[in-house]
């Protein structure tokens, strides 16, 4: 039997929280394999970033928070790793949730020389996590992001207001 694996690397990303406004900072993209697929192209995700040789994912996930978002971390916390598609890929994702204040959310950010064109918007926790059962939520590290914060809210409100 011969199988095929994609080696893409590895990646790290990073939900945006105010625990004193409840909301999610979130961003919007262009994503071509969404297009390919038939599905919508502009994609709702979390902040996220490759991995280079030599980075911790904490780190990625803070320089792609300011890149993605200019979004400055006041604490950040591991939510989990997982496999993106263990059946053909070897890629892995560091997800994490960070305190900010949404206040400072919004516009248009990226890196020119990635091409990049990224909105981003804040939004109440409630509705974001709606957005998963309404299908405007449709990857998974933004779904998985979400779903964690369902169910850790009140503790992260606790830990960081406090």
């Amino acid at each position: 039997m011969t199988r095929e694996i994609f080696e893409r690397g590895h990646a790290s990303s990073v939900l945006l929280y105010d625990p004193v406004r409840d909301e999610v900072g979130l961003i919007e993209q262009f994503r071509p394999g969404a297009l390919a697929a038939g599905w919508h192209p502009w994609q709702v995700e979390v902040v996220a970033g490759i991995i280079d040789d030599g980075a911790a994912p904490e780190e990625v996930a803070i320089r792609e928070a300011q890149e993605e978002a200019g979004a400055t971390i006041g604490d950040l916390v591991p939510i989990c790793r997982y496999l993106v598609t263990p059946g053909g890929s070897t890629e892995t994702m560091a997800l994490y949730c960070a305190r900010v204040d949404s206040r400072t959310l919004g516009g248009i950010h990226g890196l020119e020389e990635e091409g990049e064109d990224i909105r981003v918007f804040s939004v109440a926790a409630d509705e974001a996590i709606g957005w998963i059962a309404a299908g405007r939520v449709v990857n998974s590290c933004a779904i998985i992001a979400l779903q964690w914060l369902a169910l850790n809210r009140r503790q992260l409100i606790a830990r960081w207001t406090t």
